[in-house]
């Protein structure tokens, strides 16, 4: 299986941090939007996007990079991010759609808390210190794992 991780991680490397725990499984590489050559992405069997979720969506050059995607239908795909808080699936909604609307097959998603100092929360010395944690990567290797394990066992994810 041949896979590729498009991350972007700025403030705190929490992002990174879960990209590197699901590329040791995946056997992938990590990169950012800017350092992808879109007319590789269909040699890759599955394509990781991940970013922090920033005041409620992911990061603009995730979404503006999946924006000047050609369509690429039925390639698998998953989301992964970090967050300070709230629900994971409300946050990937706006990459998701754009996902879809490219013709990808969704394999999963993937979330967890990371650390967060945007706006107020720098007052307070921020929120979700450590995280994300050794057991926010181990889950992110589980995810991996059953990620792995539906691509190569040829499963219909879509």
């Amino acid at each position: 299986m041949k896979a590729i991780i498009i991350c972007v991680s700025v403030h705190h490397g929490n992002t990174k941090k879960v990209a590197r725990a699901i590329a040791e499984v995946l056997g992938a590489e990590v990169l950012g939007p800017e350092e992808v050559e879109v007319e590789r992405l269909r040699d890759y069997d599955l394509i990781g996007f991940g970013s922090g979720i920033y005041f409620e969506r992911p990061h603009r050059r995730v979404l503006s990079f999946v924006e000047k995607l050609p369509a690429l239908e039925g390639k698998g795909a998953f989301i992964f991010s970090t967050r300070g808080a709230g629900p994971a699936g409300l946050y990937h909604r706006p990459l998701r759609k754009k996902l879809l609307k490219k013709g990808f097959r969704i394999v999963g998603e993937f979330s967890c808390k990371g650390f967060d100092t945007v706006g107020p929360l720098k007052l307070l010395g921020g929120i979700n210190k450590g995280r994300p944690n050794e057991e926010d990567l181990r889950r992110a290797r589980e995810f991996a794992e059953g990620l792995k394990a539906q691509v190569e066992g040829g499963m219909d994810y879509a």
